[in-house]
């Protein structure tokens, strides 16, 4: 893995971190991962290691007030995008993180509230050699997580006029790459 620090690789990552986490009553992503990290640092350390061109981190406003106050730090690693229309849910998050792309590169979607990053799926997901939409790892025959999204697909999402889709649904339309992990 430290030689994957000594250059930027072609790929950025939208991490999602925008729910409300009405249940808990504090933001998922601050959960302890370990002693030193919370999820949402060891999720950033994760993909600043593994050289991602630009990390966007989209949340609401109680998530950014969280992140001035404990996380700080962060703020000089990442862009905060801020979701204000959390009724519109994932596919609105995952728009406004792709609007905000300043590189044309594929996009690793990562959700705030799984803190795990692998690093060799992260590498044979940017490493496919046939055309694909979109990429999903899989394990023991279950997709898995982040996704990794084409340009094209990218584009599509920037543009599409509904705000309130369901991801899923919108992913249908584009041709899937299974990569066994």
């Amino acid at each position: 893995m430290k030689n994957d620090v000594l250059f930027t690789k072609k790929c950025s990552v939208v991490i999602l971190a925008a729910g409300k986490s009405q249940r808990m009553g504090f933001p998922k992503f601050s959960l302890a991962f370990n002693e030193k990290y919370s999820f949402l640092e060891e999720i950033l350390q994760q993909y600043t290691a593994f050289g991602c061109r630009e990390i966007i981190l989209v949340l609401n406003d109680e998530g950014v007030a969280f992140v001035n106050k404990n996380l700080s730090i962060l703020r000089e690693k990442v862009q905060i995008v801020i979701n204000k229309h959390l009724e519109w849910e994932r596919f609105y998050s995952i728009k406004l993180g792709v609007q905000n792309l300043k590189f044309e590169y594929p996009v690793f979607i990562h959700n705030a509230d799984n803190p795990y990053v692998n690093t060799e799926v992260l590498k044979k997901l940017l490493t496919l050699h046939s055309p694909f939409d979109f990429a999903v790892p899989v394990y023991q025959g279950h997709g898995g997580h982040p996704i990794l999204l084409s340009t094209k697909v990218i584009h599509d999402i920037s543009f599409e006029q509904k705000n309130d889709l369901i991801f899923s649904d919108f992913l249908k339309k584009y041709k899937k790459k299974k990569q066994c992990v």
